[in-house]
């Protein structure tokens, strides 16, 4: 199987419309191979910068393939990038503390002590 993604393997791009299927070069694939060694999909925000830097070069080239009508390459596919939007942090008002009001508990314990 790994002869077949050598000689003629995509890599599947994720993205908002659907999955994409990029041709790279022989050593292209061989690279991609190494990085998929032991995964079939990975997150975007774990490729190191230069493999960054390989896929959008690849993404840039235009070098996408067509699908079969069930909508998978006829090639294999080496692996997958999953292209995620990055995770925004909620952003909380700041809310100040109340004045003048006293805590329940503190009041509680001072009438167990008085009694």
């Amino acid at each position: 199987m790994w002869i077949e993604k050598l000689t003629d393997g995509v890599l599947e791009l994720d993205t908002p419309i659907g999955p994409r299927y990029i041709q790279p070069n022989f050593a292209q694939r061989a690279y991609l191979m190494w990085t998929f060694r032991n995964f079939f999909s990975l997150p975007q925000q774990v490729l190191r910068p230069w493999e960054l830097r390989l896929i959008d070069r690849l993404w840039s080239e235009n070098r996408f393939v067509s699908v079969s009508a069930a909508g998978a390459p006829d090639k294999p596919v080496i692996g997958r990038i999953e292209r995620r939007a990055p995770a925004r942090a909620e952003v909380l008002p700041f809310r100040k503390p109340v004045s003048g009001s006293k805590p329940a508990v503190a009041e509680q314990s001072r009438e167990a002590v008085s009694a």
